[in-house]
């Protein structure tokens, strides 16, 4: 299948920008689709709901100011991501400016319902969905979502447990639309590795956290630059959903990482930030396991300039290999 038009125009690298809580807002949003990557925010952190509005506006024209004073540059579209949870008392709200804006990318998490998908392909736009193993693939698909984020083990935030090669293998047994991968992809030899095992585009988060644009506190962006995979803990604990977060965090906020209790699935809530006094992505910080590659601060054009060296040389070095011995295939 052919990649619908907004996904299959030039990029700098097939990259999206996964949606960050608190994190992405419109500085880090326009300086990914500037820097020819999709950049990507949460609805929910236009706070208070009226400021939706007020980002996609800036954006799209930042954006178009951008690409008419730089002929010569790729940039981007972006997307919106919609919890589309029970708990996010702000969906109807938020998915009407989405529409009337008309969101290119919607991106959907923690439920699959045919209603957002039907509203957002009524102006033309695009619903990725984030799933975490192949029955909830299935099902977004078949409640109308376009493409796939399949979210493996080592995933920053909310994420799944399975192996990337196990997962984008089974979802491409019987689908051959849009496919995203995220987990621990922080260099650009991971997303060459990301295509490589089947998908169209890697989903990077964590390498972003640690950029100047990103609204991360100074001291969440240090610890990433400082941390790696052995300081990444999974729990359910902060938001009712398994999800990786930094191991300094957590103790940070007066608790063992290494004796979480577990979390009731049925207190999951994203209207409050969470379900414990220490709140994800305020308090507990969330990360992926990649981050061991981030080893210093950057702009995100610094970042993406260095994932796309890293990726040229990731494609030379494997075409070199294949050619010593003595393979004719190419990449």
């Amino acid at each position: 299948m052919a990649l619908p038009d907004v996904l299959s125009q030039p990029l700098t690298l097939p990259l999206v920008a996964a949606p960050l809580f608190i994190s992405s807002v419109p500085e880090l949003v326009t300086a990914q689709c500037q820097a020819g990557v999709v950049g990507s925010f949460p609805a929910l952190n236009a706070r208070p709901a009226s400021l939706l509005n007020d980002w996609l506006d800036r954006i799209a024209e930042e954006n178009a100011v951008y690409a008419s004073q730089h002929p010569e540059a790729i940039v981007a579209p972006f997307a919106v991501n919609q919890i589309v949870h029970r708990s996010n008392d702000r969906l109807d709200q938020d998915m009407a400016v989405i529409v009337e804006h008309r969101v290119p990318i919607v991106i959907t998490s923690l439920g699959a319902r045919p209603e957002i998908n039907e509203a957002v392909h009524s102006y033309g736009g695009v619903v990725l969905h984030d799933v975490i193993n192949d029955e909830f693939a299935r099902k977004a698909v078949e409640k109308g979502a376009d493409g796939i984020i399949a979210v493996a083990a080592g995933a920053g935030g909310h994420a799944g447990t399975q192996s990337p090669l196990a997962l984008i293998r089974e979802i491409r047994e019987w689908f051959d639309g849009p496919l995203l991968l995220s987990g621990a992809i922080a260099h650009g030899s991971s997303i060459l590795a990301a295509l490589a095992a089947g998908a169209d585009f890697a989903y990077v988060g964590s390498a972003f956290l640690s950029t100047v644009e990103a609204n991360a506190a100074a001291e969440y962006k240090q610890m990433i630059v400082d941390s790696a995979a052995k300081d990444i803990v999974y729990s359910n604990l902060f938001t009712g959903v398994h999800g990786n977060y930094l191991r300094d965090s957590i103790v940070a906020a007066g608790l063992d990482p290494d004796a979480l209790p577990e979390s009731d699935h049925s207190a999951m809530s994203f209207g409050s930030g969470g379900t414990t006094k220490a709140k994800a992505w305020k308090d507990i910080w969330g990360s992926g396991q990649g981050i061991g590659a981030i080893k210093k601060s950057m702009t995100v054009a610094e970042l993406v300039g260095q994932l796309t060296a890293q990726f040229d040389d990731a494609s030379h070095a494997l075409n070199t290999s294949i050619a010593t011995r003595g393979l004719s295939r190419a990449y």
